[in-house]
């Protein structure tokens, strides 16, 4: 159709680009920083590019046929006020189609300048002209709050309750926090059921199975032997509350030796106030009373521990975090430390 690149709104000062054509056949038609786009001109003469960056400034690596990368991407750089000329003012008549991220407009460049042009004439271009709040790639995203925190967790530990109680009990395996999808209510609903397990039969305690699922979520007692239990999901459930309270993923091997998994980092801060002080994400000061988080936090200890039969039924979970969400206890504001750890801010 044409190539397509992005524009933020008016008042942002973010360079935008595209990619110069090659001449077809060529042997330099990809570069470092260019993605297959192709352009289609009034002449109908097909045009190779490479990758446009967009308009978030993000690059993402293309390997030219032979391996090799060029040193120099050819790049046009576009101002605001070019692509307004180029699209007619964003001109309503001009929409091709409307995304998560804003509006794509129909325009219209000089083929061999590649200067904004009159409609009709010269090579047909696709404009994505970003929302305010958006940012091409993701969108700007606030952190979750307590209480939207609280709700997702009450609704997923809910979904678990209801497979882990029904008729043929299943185990979901592979529990985690990208598993757990939300409506536009935050509504948490429990997907990818491809790793789920029928549970125990016949006074059994557990199913003995292939070792699946996702390192850092994983039981140990399931990681160790195979052997899965209904409450391997608890364990899973543990370390989602965790990363809830703390802000910080179950694994990141950016973050300092020692503090890379979670559960074996903070799991010691989960039994007392002041060390629970030390790891909660401080993107949630003021909005939680100390009362509530230390029983959460207490919570996913248990979910936690070692040995199955330690672990509460997630029904117990479910009544738990309903309890922790009725205190109204006033939130009190206080800086957290992290006087503990080697690093002053995880989630600066």
């Amino acid at each position: 159709m044409g190539l397509c690149f992005g524009t933020p709104a008016a008042n942002d000062p973010r360079p935008l680009f595209i990619a110069t054509p090659t001449s077809p056949g060529t042997s330099s038609n990809h570069s470092k920083n260019t993605v297959g786009l192709s352009g289609t001109s009034s002449s109908a003469e097909k045009s190779q590019f490479s990758k446009a960056v967009s308009a978030s400034g993000g690059m993402e690596e293309s390997q030219h046929p032979n391996g090799q990368f060029l040193d120099t991407p050819n790049l046009r750089v576009f101002t605001f006020s070019e692509l307004k000329a180029a699209t007619k003012n964003f001109k309503s008549d001009s929409v091709l189609g409307e995304g998560g991220f804003g509006k794509v407009f129909k325009g219209w460049v000089d083929e061999r300048t590649l200067n904004p042009s009159k409609a009709g004439t010269g090579m047909m271009v696709a404009i994505k002209k970003l929302n305010s709040e958006s940012v091409q790639g993701h969108p700007a995203i606030e952190p979750l709050s307590w209480d939207r925190r609280l709700q997702i967790s009450i609704g997923a530990a809910r979904g678990l309750a209801f497979l882990h109680t029904s008729e043929k009990k299943v185990i979901y395996r592979d529990f985690k926090a990208s598993n757990i999808l939300l409506d536009g209510s935050y509504n948490a609903k429990i997907s990818d059921f491809g790793l789920a397990k029928l549970g125990p039969s016949g006074g059994d305690s557990h199913v003995t199975t292939r070792i699946m699922g996702t390192y850092g979520y994983a039981a140990p007692e399931y990681i160790a032997t195979g052997h899965l239990y209904v409450k391997s999901d608890v364990y899973g459930f543990g370390v989602v509350m965790l990363e809830m309270l703390t802000g910080l993923r179950a694994l990141d091997t950016k973050r300092p030796s020692g503090q890379q998994n979670l559960v074996d980092w903070a799991k010691p801060c989960l039994s007392s106030k002041r060390k629970l002080s030390t790891i909660m994400d401080v993107r949630m000061e003021g909005q939680y009373s100390p009362k509530a988080a230390l029983q959460a936090a207490q919570l996913a200890f248990k979910c936690l521990e070692q040995e199955p039969k330690n672990r509460p039924s997630m029904k117990d979970v479910v009544d738990a975090l309903e309890r922790i969400e009725a205190i109204k206890e006033k939130p009190k504001h206080y800086k957290t430390s992290y006087r503990h750890s080697s690093v002053k801010n995880p989630h600066a």
